[in-house]
């Protein structure tokens, strides 16, 4: 059993004098940052017109699911390790997934129930029951009422808001999108609005309801009207290595901010990582086989909650009214893998600390592990800009690097937790090492793991094959993998970035080895029209042992990084 050390840390952090540094935490973002992981629920007319987004002219009786069921959503969640629902209450259509006494176009005039359905209270209820959390997303922008763009919605808006934060009990947070203004049917004027997302929709008066109203709720919002927590500037599930939990309090903020965060912030806003289990937001039949595999999802997790995030993982609901097989078996094995990793995978070591920079893991014998984790006290602000880890391997210390970086060669920012995931090693000491701090550095826990063996898909039927890999990039334009084994293989699968032309490969080269030395080309060739369909590509080649693969990008479609959504090797 691992020694944590949440008792010993935090003694030494309450005898010692700490003073804070730099902007700090409130209670409601201290409470949110413990949750780590939390589903989004997408669900709407778009779910039966096949759509992301709806044009706001959808027929209301189109909604008549046959089998919903808000609380299989929430034991689905729970057992998805899930800590707690946000709803998407309203999207860009308008249509309101409960009977706002402010609109028409809702639940109240569909054939579910006869209209007398209520689809957030069912599932706020159904969060309760479980034990979770409940929040829920309100779209501003809002593609079906005629008075949008004018001062009147605004007024409308505020009055749904209110409905929302009043009749459902406790909210954790609201969560308002980004997308504001363009085209939508308007009650029929079927034409472009465009709106001034800074001023038109007065957030300060919005926002000091939202506290008078739910004192607990965070606010969710991306635009130059600071909220609590801010997006990350994409929804591929991952967030930047270096993440300070801090921005500017004014302006507008540039994708590097959103990503990295700022380390001389004025205000605590961290970041929250939002991705969805499929390529889409909202249910398509033609991505039932493309839920992310767990090695997907457990690449999402060390990139968001292993580097100063949360995880807002989303499971679109079938027009069934549940969530699929798919998607509930993939989120289940997501959470047993995490708790193989951090409860089955820990490993024991007692702490030798020479000073609050330096610390040294002391292994009774020998011991294997490829995870290290490191929390500071938040509380007292984040402070540690850079840090090192290195192993005694065989008497020499050796270097640890973290496997999943994109960019760069240090180890930077930790602030709630930070995963540094490298090939497994077998050590008698580890050195965790503060290199470089804005303050004195305040260590919550410390934690050395061994991952056990993670397959590159999980078939349905629940067989496993054995093949513990690692994926790492050397260049730009190169992904390596390796197993800890041989592997024969006979088919490469890549599935290419789902929210932007950057990065798609068009041409490729495939290579194996078994030694890192000789390489033998599997295939090589082109992706046809993946730029216009991206959808999962196969490549297939005679059976081969190999413990490496090398997977070249010879041409993208733009940018200059390669770029995936998920890889499945068999």
């Amino acid at each position: 059993m691992m020694m944590v050390l949440w008792g010993w840390m935090g003694a030494m952090a309450q005898n010692a004098t700490v003073n804070p540094c730099g902007p700090l935490p409130n209670a409601n973002q201290l409470r949110w940052q413990d949750m780590e992981m939390y589903a989004f629920i997408h669900y709407s007319l778009n779910t039966y017109t096949d759509q992301e987004w709806g044009f706001g002219n959808e027929d209301p009786k189109l909604f008549n699911p046959s089998d919903l069921d808000c609380r299989q959503w929430a034991r689905v969640c729970k057992q998805a390790g899930m800590k707690g629902i946000i709803f998407t209450a309203k999207h860009h259509c308008g249509f309101c997934m409960w009977p706002s006494a402010y609109t028409e176009y809702s639940v109240k005039n569909a054939p579910w129930k006869d209209g007398k359905g209520d689809v957030v209270r069912e599932l706020a209820e159904a969060c309760r029951e479980e034990g979770l959390a409940f929040a829920v997303y309100l779209s501003p922008w809002d593609r079906n009422h005629p008075e949008y763009g004018r001062p009147a919605y605004v007024t409308y808006f505020r009055n749904q808001l209110r409905e929302l934060l009043t009749n459902y009990g406790d909210i954790f947070e609201v969560w308002f999108d980004g997308a504001n203004g363009g085209d939508g049917w308007y009650g029929g004027a079927n034409e472009t609005r465009k709106i001034d997302r800074t001023t038109y929709y007065e957030w300060p008066e919005t926002y000091k309801m939202i506290r008078e109203l739910q004192p607990k709720c965070l606010i969710w919002n991306d635009g130059s009207d600071r909220g609590d927590l801010r997006w990350v500037g994409t929804e591929a599930g991952n967030v930047g290595e270096t993440n300070w939990s801090l921005l500017y309090h004014d302006g507008d903020v540039p994708y590097q901010m959103l990503h990295y965060g700022v380390e001389d912030g004025d205000v605590w806003c961290p970041g929250e990582t939002n991705t969805s289990i499929r390529p889409g937001w909202f249910y398509h039949d033609t991505e039932n086989e493309h839920v992310k595999s767990l090695s997907k999802l457990m690449d999402t997790y060390y990139k968001s909650v292993g580097r100063n995030s949360t995880l807002l993982l989303n499971f679109p609901i079938a027009p069934n009214g549940r969530i699929h097989p798919n998607d509930s078996l993939r989120g289940i094995a997501f959470k047993k893998m995490i708790d193989e990793v951090f409860v089955k995978g820990s490993v024991e070591f007692s702490v030798a600390q020479a000073n609050a920079k330096l610390y040294t893991l002391n292994f009774s014998t020998p011991t294997a592990f490829n995870r290290f984790l490191v929390e500071e006290d938040i509380a007292q602000g984040q402070r540690v800009k850079k840090f090192s880890l290195e192993a005694e391997i065989d008497g020499q210390w050796q270097p640890l690097k973290d496997a999943l970086m994109e960019e760069g060669d240090g180890l930077t920012t930790i602030g709630h937790r930070r995963i540094i995931c490298f090939p497994t090693v077998t050590a008698t000491r580890l050195r965790f090492t503060v290199t470089d701090a804005k303050c004195e550095p305040v260590i919550k826990r410390l934690g050395v793991y061994l991952a056990p063996e993670l397959t590159a898909d999980i078939p349905d039927s629940g067989e496993k094959k054995s093949s513990a890999l690692h994926i790492f990039f050397s260049s730009p334009t190169q992904m390596l993998i390796d197993w800890d084994t041989e592997q024969t293989i006979s088919s490469f699968r890549y599935l290419p970035p789902q929210d932007s032309k950057d990065g798609i490969i068009t041409h490729y080269t495939l290579w194996g080895s078994t030694d890192w030395s000789n390489w033998t080309k599997l295939a090589s060739g082109e992706f046809s029209n993946i730029v216009n369909n991206p959808i999962w590509q196969t490549i297939k080649f005679s059976p081969t042992k190999v413990r490496m693969l090398r997977f070249e990008a010879d041409r993208l479609a733009s940018g200059n990084r390669m770029g995936y959504g998920d890889i499945d090797i068999k």
